[in-house]
C-alpha cells in the first residue's frame, strides 16, 4: 500500500513539475523577458497551490488523485466533451498568452495593487478547490458517473451545484491580473462560457445516469453563483 502511495505522490509530482515547466515557459517566451516579477509571484504562487492541493488529494484520498491525473479532451469519453475540452483548452492558453504578450508590449498599466488581488484570487480558486477536494471524493477530472456514485449535497455543494468551476472562475480571473495584465481579462468570459457549456452537457448526462441528481437540482438552484446563475 505504501509503495502503491508513493508511486502515484511520484507519478503527480512529475505531472506537476512538467505543468509548471510548461507554464513558465509559455509565459516568460511570450513576455520576451526573464525580468517579469508578476510572473515570478504568480508562478510562486500556483505552484505552492498545487503542490499543497495535490499533496493532500494523494495523501487523504488516493482514489481521486489517480482520477485527477488523467485530464483534457484526450481523456473525455463524451463526444461533446472532448469538443467542449478541447475549446477550453485553447482559450485557458491564450489567456496567458495575450497577458504576458501585454506586458511585453505594455498595451496596459496595471497598478500593484491589482498584481496582488489577482494573487488572491488565485489562492481563493485554489482554496475553493481544496474544499471541493475534500467533501466530493467522485470529482473527477473528466466527466462520468463512477460505481456506486452518490449525489454530494453538503458543504459547497449545498450552495451551488458546481462549486469546482465557480472556484475555477477566481483562478481564472485571478491569472490576467496577478501578471500584469488588463487585456488578459477579455478572455475570460470565453472561458466562463466554456465552463457553462461543459456543466450544461455534464448536468445533462448526471440527469439521466446518477439516481437522484435531478432532485438535487430541483432543491439546489443555482449552478455557478448563489442568488444569481
Amino acid at each position: 500500500m505504501q509503495e502503491q502511495s508513493n508511486r502515484l505522490g511520484l507519478r503527480t509530482a512529475k505531472i506537476t513539475a512538467l505543468f509548471m515547466a510548461f507554464l513558465a515557459i509559455l509565459i516568460f517566451a511570450c513576455a520576451g523577458t526573464l525580468d517579469y516579477w508578476q510572473a515570478w509571484l504568480y508562478l510562486a504562487n500556483f505552484t505552492a497551490w498545487t503542490i499543497g492541493t495535490g499533496w493532500y488529494v494523494v495523501t487523504h484520498s488516493p482514489e481521486l488523485a489517480e482520477k485527477r491525473l488523467s485530464a483534457g479532451p484526450g481523456s473525455e469519453t463524451l463526444p461533446a466533451q472532448k469538443r467542449i475540452q478541447a475549446y477550453n483548452s485553447v482559450v485557458m492558453l491564450t489567456l496567458y498568452v495575450v497577458s504576458a504578450l501585454d506586458y511585453r508590449f505594455s498595451w496596459s498599466s496595471t497598478p500593484v495593487v491589482l498584481v496582488i488581488v489577482g494573487n488572491i484570487l488565485t489562492a481563493l480558486g485554489f482554496a475553493g478547490c481544496l474544499a471541493v477536494f475534500r467533501q466530493n471524493s467522485y470529482a473527477s477530472a473528466t466527466v462520468g458517473v463512477q460505481p456506486s456514485q452518490s449525489v454530494v449535497s453538503d458543504g459547497l455543494y449545498g450552495l451551488v451545484r458546481h462549486p469546482m468551476y465557480s472556484s475555477a472562475m477566481f483562478l481564472f480571473s485571478g491569472a490576467p491580473l496577478a501578471l500584469g495584465s488588463l487585456w488578459g481579462l477579455l478572455l475570460v468570459p470565453p472561458i466562463v462560457g466554456g465552463l457553462v457549456a461543459r456543466l450544461i452537457d455534464e448536468e445533462r448526462h448526471l440527469r439521466a445516469e446518477l439516481q437522484g441528481y435531478a432532485a438535487y437540482c430541483e432543491r439546489v438552484r443555482y449552478r455557478l453563483i448563489p442568488g444569481i446563475y
